[in-house]
């Protein structure tokens, strides 16, 4: 019981802590730091953009986040707990129910239909196909692709594509949203829709969006923007 005292976000335990990471990595010829002494710290539902030149580990950073990969060194948490230590079949879970991702290219099934597509996670998480059914058609609901739903993927168009991409990533309803350059083949209205999509997602459903973009445009729209150079992340100017 807290006596009527309400915590704000910046009094929460964050839910991304990062300390000191680094990210070493082998070359054919020499050793690549890709990460050096990264820190961030990220707490529920914040916006967050990632900027930075190309190669400058902004994916890798990402897939740390994501438990894709882990940190050469370095404290990386996820709500208090440890991404490094955990075992393979607890990050397994956290991907499919607590982290949701949508990915430049949208890795949807062309044999599937639209609504096949979004509902495969849930499928794959052990839901009945009927419970696994019913997310899809809300998941689609809230990016506004319903009456796409029983469509071919290969007869959307490149946005609708993506949409589809968020609904799949949205459909456990989790808790991180994390998006690698998603509008990264859209042209610049797709683009736009995409990004306005995201934000909005992040207001009303309460989860954390971090997101890795080349696009200014969308970057600066968010709450808080970095630039990673280096292997750390600095405060990008607007």
């Amino acid at each position: 019981m807290n006596d009527g005292i309400m915590l704000s976000k910046a009094d929460a335990a964050p839910q991304y802590y990062l300390e000191n990471i680094q990210k070493v990595v082998q070359g054919p010829t020499e050793t690549v730091t890709i990460l050096d002494g990264l820190a961030l710290t990220v707490r529920a539902g914040d916006q967050l953009a990632i900027v930075g030149a190309s190669g400058s580990g902004k994916s890798t950073l990402l897939h740390l986040m994501g438990a894709l990969d882990t940190p050469t060194s370095g404290t990386l948490l996820f709500e208090g707990d440890s991404l490094a230590a955990m075992p393979d079949d607890a990050k397994a879970g956290l991907r499919n129910r607590r982290l949701g991702f949508v990915f430049q290219f949208h890795h949807l099934l062309p044999e599937f239909n639209t609504l096949e597509n979004v509902a495969m996670q849930a499928i794959i998480a052990g839901l009945p196909r009927a419970a696994a059914f019913a997310r899809a058609e809300k998941a689609l609901a809230r990016v506004g692709l319903t009456d796409r739903r029983d469509h071919k993927v290969t007869t959307l168009s490149g946005g609708e594509r993506q949409r589809a991409a968020i609904a799949r990533a949205i459909l456990m309803e989790p808790s991180v949203l994390l998006a690698d350059e998603p509008t990264g083949n859209l042209d610049a209205k797709n683009g736009q829709a995409v990004a306005v999509l995201l934000q909005e997602l992040n207001l009303t459903l309460g989860m954390t969006l971090i997101v890795v973009t080349h696009n200014l445009d969308m970057a600066f729209a968010m709450d808080r923007c970095l630039e990673l150079r280096a292997g750390a992340l600095y405060e990008k100017n607007r």
